[in-house]
């Protein structure tokens, strides 16, 4: 009875361990998408968010010349269209009475460090998963608006910009998966497993309606009018 009883001990003890929360968890480890267990997710969190803060970065380092010098050319002033430094003259590039890419510059050092932290080993409380959830949740609806003010208020396009929001996709659809997979929030089983299942399909899917409304936004440069 003893050698059948171990691996089921073995088993919880793994499950609890790759939760990294309170242990509890809506899947049991075998049943997790590979995307939602500690190591990928480390990665992928640390891969978009480096990419994010990178483009953050230059953006800040444009913002600080255009400040300088009024008349500075950002290296993604393409067109009329395509101009980091005519978005950011506008009202909604500082929405918070500050240039938003200081924001992408915090947010995305955090998730730095939670990958950092992960991939040394750190395991975290369900208190921090919920706080981290958040916050991606928050900069999601964030980039969402400021996609919608760059294509249906402003009319120009941040290419910068635009980095920062596809970066910001797969990091909020992947968190997400993983804190319903490992119960941070509360979801059936079936739930869970659907949302990872279909995770990178549904980060493909926003791209698609991302590029989709661009193309349909910017129609006339993209097919030339024969009138």
């Amino acid at each position: 009875m003893t050698p059948q009883s171990s691996p089921s001990r073995a088993t919880t003890a793994s499950e609890t361990h790759e939760a990294g929360t309170d242990g509890t968890a809506a899947l049991p480890d075998g049943d997790r998408h590979v995307m939602t267990r500690t190591v990928p997710f480390a990665w992928l969190v640390l891969v978009t968010s480096v990419v994010g803060w990178l483009a953050s970065g230059e953006l800040v380092l444009e913002k600080i010349e255009k400040l300088i010098n009024p008349s500075h050319t950002t290296i993604c002033d393409v067109n009329p269209w395509v101009s980091c430094g005519e978005v950011m003259s506008t009202w909604q590039s500082s929405l918070f009475g500050f240039p938003n890419m200081f924001i992408g510059i915090v947010a995305f050092a955090v998730t730095i460090t939670v990958a950092m932290a992960l991939l040394a080993g750190a395991r975290f409380s369900r208190w921090f998963w919920v706080g981290l959830q958040v916050g991606v949740t928050l900069g999601f609806v964030f980039v969402i608006w400021l996609w919608s003010q760059a294509l249906y208020a402003i009319g120009i396009l941040c290419p910068l910009c635009m980095i920062v929001w596809a970066m910001m996709i797969p990091l909020f659809v992947w968190t997400t998966a993983r804190n319903v997979a490992h119960g941070v929030i509360p979801a059936p089983a079936r739930v869970a497993k659907a949302l990872a299942d279909w995770g990178w399909v549904t980060v493909a899917v926003l791209y698609v309606a991302v590029i989709a409304t661009i193309f349909f936004r910017f129609l006339n440069l993209f097919v030339p009018s024969t009138m």
